[in-house]
C-alpha cells in the first residue's frame, strides 16, 4: 500500500534494477551503477547451480530429506565445515566451522549483529563514505546514534575514531555484548576500492580490545583480487584479531567478518555467513530469529554445500574473477586514456567499484544528471555514500556488469560527459 494514501501499488519488476528509467538490462541508457554480476556471468551460475542441484535431491531422498527440515540456528555442521574449508583455501588462511554463523546475505547479518550484539540506544561509528545501503539499513535503527568517521587512503584516521568513541562510550544494557560498533568495508572498500593497510588494522584492533567495541567487517569483496590471482588476497582483519589468540589472555574478540555469495556465486540465492568470535556465536546460537527460521536459507545453504563439494564453487569463482579482472582493465585503461586531467581515479585491485574525483567545486549529482540526460550514461553521486552529505565531488562507477566493450564506450563517452560539463561550469565562473 502507498503510505500516505492507503491505495494498494504494484510496481512490476523482474529483478532489482529495473524500476524506473535506469533498467540495467536496457542498455539504452549505459548504467555504470549497478554492484552485481552481468547475466552472461549469472548464466554459467545457473548451469553450475543445476549440477549441484540434481545431485543434491538424488542425495536427500536417499537420506530423509534433511534439507527440507529446519536446519540448526547458526547452520548446519556439514554447511559451516565445507564452508570453512573453501574459505580456508580461497583466504589461505584457517577457517574454522565453529566460528561460523550461516545468515541470509551481508545485509541480513548486518541486521543480526545490530539487532542481537548491541545495545539499542548504542553507537554505530561508520566512514564517512561508505556502502549507501548499509546506511539505510543503519538508520532503521533509530534509538542508535550514527557517526561518521574521517576516511583516509589507507583506511580510517583511528586517531579520531578513538577521540569519537571516548566522546560516546556508555556502558551497554543488560544482555547486549557491545555498546558500540564500526562498520566498515577494509578490503576493496565500497566505494573507494582501497584496502586498510596493516598498521591501521592492528591499530583498530588494539584500540576495539582497549575499549569493547565491536568491529563489523563487510567481507564481500575479498576473495575478488585480480593483481595476482596467485597470491593470497589481503588479510581480512578478523584474521588480525585471532593471529595472537595463543598469547592473549582472556581473549574476547572484537570483530566479526561478514560475508555472502552474492558477489562470487549469485545474489539471488541470498546466503551468507558471520565468522565470530565465541562469545557472538553463542549469542546468535540463542537468537530467537534463528532458531524460529531454523537457519537462515537452509536448503540454499545444502545446494551450495554440494556445489563446493564438487568444485564448482571455485570454478565459478575463477571465472567471475577472470572476467571481472577484464572488466575493470577496459574501464581503469579508458579512464587513464580520456578522463579529463582535472579528473582523478586509483585502480583498484579488486572488487567493483572505481572512485572518481571531480575537482572540488564540481557537483557530481548535478554532473551526473546532465551526463545521463545529455549523454545517455549515469553512476552514483558520492553524497550517497555519506551520511553527512560528504563527496560531493566524487562518483562511483561500476565495472562488474557490463563486458569489456560496452564499458569501454559508455566509459569514454562519460569521460566526453565529463570534459564537457567541466568545460561549461569554467565559462559560468565570474
Amino acid at each position: 500500500m502507498d503510505k500516505d494514501t492507503g491505495h494498494r501499488r504494484e510496481v512490476p519488476m523482474n529483478h532489482l534494477f529495473d524500476g524506473g528509467p535506469l533498467n540495467v538490462y536496457d542498455q539504452k541508457i549505459a548504467n555504470l551503477s549497478a554492484g552485481a554480476p552481468g547475466p552472461d556471468l549469472l548464466a554459467e551460475s545457473a548451469r553450475r547451480f543445476q549440477e549441484a542441484t540434481e545431485e543434491r535431491i538424488k542425495h536427500e531422498l536417499k537420506n530423509s530429506a534433511f534439507l527440507f527440515q529446519y536446519g540448526p540456528s547458526i547452520g548446519t555442521t556439514e554447511f559451516r565445515e565445507t564452508l570453512a574449508s573453501f574459505l580456508s583455501e580461497g583466504y589461505r588462511r584457517e577457517v574454522n566451522k565453529s566460528d561460523l554463523v550461516q545468515t541470509s546475505g551481508a545485509t541480513n547479518g548486518l541486521h543480526l549483529i545490530l539487532s542481537t550484539l548491541v545495545d539499542l540506544t548504542g553507537v554505530i561509528f561508520v566512514d564517512e563514505y561508505t556502502y549507501m545501503i548499509a546506511l539505510e539499513t543503519i538508520s532503521q535503527f533509530n534509538t542508535m546514534k550514527l557517526v561518521p568517521v574521517p576516511l583516509d587512503e589507507d583506511g580510517p584516521n583511528v586517531t579520531t575514531l578513538k577521540t569519537l568513541i571516548d566522546q560516546h562510550r556508555f556502558e551497554a544494557g543488560k544482555g547486549k555484548l557491545f555498546w558500540g560498533v564500526y562498520y566498515t568495508i577494509p578490503t576493496f572498500h565500497n566505494p573507494t576500492g582501497i584496502v586498510f593497510s596493516e598498521e591501521k588494522c592492528q591499530q583498530l584492533i588494539k584500540l576495539a580490545r582497549e575499549t569493547d567495541i565491536l568491529i563489523a567487517c563487510d567481507d564481500v569483496y575479498n576473495l575478488l583480487h585480480y593483481d595476482d590471482p596467485s597470491a593470497a588476497p589481503p588479510k581480512r582483519l578478523f584474521a588480525y584479531d585471532i593471529a595472537d589468540l595463543g598469547r592473549v589472555d582472556g581473549w574476547r574478540g572484537n570483530v566479526i567478518s561478514n560475508g555472502s555469495f552474492s558477489k562470487i556465486l549469485s545474489p539471488g540465492i541470498r546466503l551468507g555467513w558471520m565468522e565470530c568470535p565465541p562469545r557472538c556465536v553463542e549469542a546468535f546460537r540463542e537468537s530467537g530469529v534463528l532458531k524460529s527460521g531454523g537457519a537462515a536459507n537452509n536448503y540454499t545453504a545444502g545446494i551450495v554445500s554440494t556445489l563446493i563439494q564438487m568444485g564448482l564453487a571455485k570454478r565459478q569463482l575463477k571465472h567471475y574473477s577472470v572476467h571481472y579482472s577484464a572488466r575493470l582493465q577496459a574501464m581503469a585503461e579508458t579512464l587513464e586514456n580520456h578522463l579529463p586531467r582535472e579528473c582523478s581515479f586509483h585502480k583498484p585491485k579488486g572488487g567493483y567499484f572505481v572512485w572518481i574525483r571531480f575537482p572540488p567545486h564540481i557537483d557530481c549529482e548535478e554532473f551526473n544528471r546532465y551526463s545521463t540526460e545529455k549523454y545517455s550514461v549515469t553512476g552514483i553521486p558520492g553524497t550517497r555514500f555519506s551520511f553527512s552529505g560528504e563527496a560531493r565531488n566524487y562518483i562511483r562507477l561500476t565495472f562488474a556488469f557490463h563486458e569489456p566493450a560496452y564499458l569501454r564506450r559508455s566509459v569514454r563517452i562519460f569521460c566526453q560527459a565529463a570534459q564537457d560539463y567541466l568545460a561549461i561550469a569554467a565559462s559560468s565562473t565570474p
